[in-house]
């Protein structure tokens, strides 16, 4: 998504989504909690007073659960941030910003926080971070991104439209899982086996790994699993998998992109080229990515939070969204494609490494 088109979408969001929004999905999944008729009641009088709170000054308290500092996720909470300032101006809206450093009971300890503190919404930034404050309140509404699959980190069944059905929306992560396969195929023709490198404690990383797979299947491409548990057994593991493999491929991966320096202390002596799921892994450790912008799908949950904030969206019937297709670039590490002796193909776009 270009700057202008973001920025376009910014100032027509109250014009355009809202409508959308409330009309886009009839119905709840089977698998979600429906709305008690409490529920609605309070869902309604706090849209009124998003409503009013606008045209009268308010200031909007958000809290910010992050899951783990690097640059993919904060770009997302910088995107986020963005948007909500552009739309309800400087000074119309606070964030309480908390990491998690990469741990699971963080997240539910800063969710509840934030549910205690009484926030007029949520981001959840990260798997993790939208499970914990899914379980902290079904109340409050959640805006959630850097998803790999919502269905899967909740449990649930998003309905027809693609909606929870319940106080939570966002924007997914996932880029295409069988375009990137293909680039692992059309990159390296000989490969005799793919390395399957993620965190097993990731809910996310697990999801991509399974569907993957059966795309190197169709593609006849060998492959092994190589997990590890947290960045503890990173190194060991990664060791193995080299040793093993003549291509590696990381899907996006939190624990993963907090060590790409570890990551590349082991594959690059090697000599081992790794395909990853997005472009801050690329900046360091990876060959190659099929990448979308991290700054666009927070930017993109940011005017879904203005939505709920300001024109009464209700998130249960908010359809969850993919990343734009037009956003997707092949793009490639030139420093680790000069120490590979590898040539990428015109149609890779050159990292800027600075």
């Amino acid at each position: 998504m270009s700057f202008k088109f973001r920025k376009m979408m910014a100032f027509t969001a109250a014009a355009s989504l809202s409508l959308a929004a409330l009309a886009g999905c009839g119905g709840s999944s089977s698998s979600a909690p429906a709305a008690t008729e409490k529920q609605t009641q309070a869902a309604s009088e706090a849209a009124s007073e998003a409503a009013s709170g606008a045209e009268g000054g308010k200031v909007y308290q958000i809290g910010i659960c992050q899951l783990v500092q690097h640059d993919a996720l904060d770009r997302a909470t910088k995107g986020f941030e963005d948007a909500l300032v552009e739309l309800l101006g400087e000074g119309n809206v606070e964030f309480s910003e908390q990491n998690a450093q990469g741990d699971s009971q963080n997240c539910a300890s800063i969710a509840n926080q934030f549910v205690s503190d009484g926030k007029d919404l949520i981001m959840a930034n990260a798997t993790a971070s939208l499970q914990a404050c899914s379980n902290a309140t079904k109340d409050i509404p959640v805006v959630a991104t850097s998803i790999t699959s919502f269905a899967s980190a909740l449990d649930i069944e998003l309905d027809a439209n693609g909606c929870t059905g319940f106080n939570v929306t966002g924007t997914n992560d996932l880029a295409p899982l069988d375009q990137q396969a293909q680039m692992i195929a059309d990159l390296f023709p000989e490969v005799q086996q793919v390395g399957l490198l993620y965190c097993s404690a990731e809910a996310n990383s697990a999801y991509q790994i399974e569907h993957i797979e059966g795309f190197l299947d169709t593609l006849n491409i060998a492959y092994k699993e190589y997990s590890f548990s947290d960045s503890n057994d990173l190194q060991s593991v990664v060791t193995t998998a080299v040793s093993d493999c003549d291509v590696m491929y990381i899907p996006t991966d939190n624990t993963a992109a907090s060590n790409t320096e570890l990551i590349d202390s082991v594959t690059r002596p090697a000599g081992v080229p790794v395909i990853v799921g997005e472009e801050s892994l690329c900046r360091v450790c990876g060959l190659a990515s099929l990448s979308i912008d991290f700054y666009d799908i927070g930017h993109r949950a940011g005017e879904m939070a203005y939505e709920i904030l300001v024109n009464g969206a209700d998130p249960a019937t908010m359809p969850v969204e993919d990343p734009d297709p037009e956003s997707l670039d092949k793009v490639y590490n030139p420093e680790l494609a000069k120490v590979l002796n590898i040539t990428l193909p015109e149609d890779y776009e050159e990292l800027n490494l600075d």
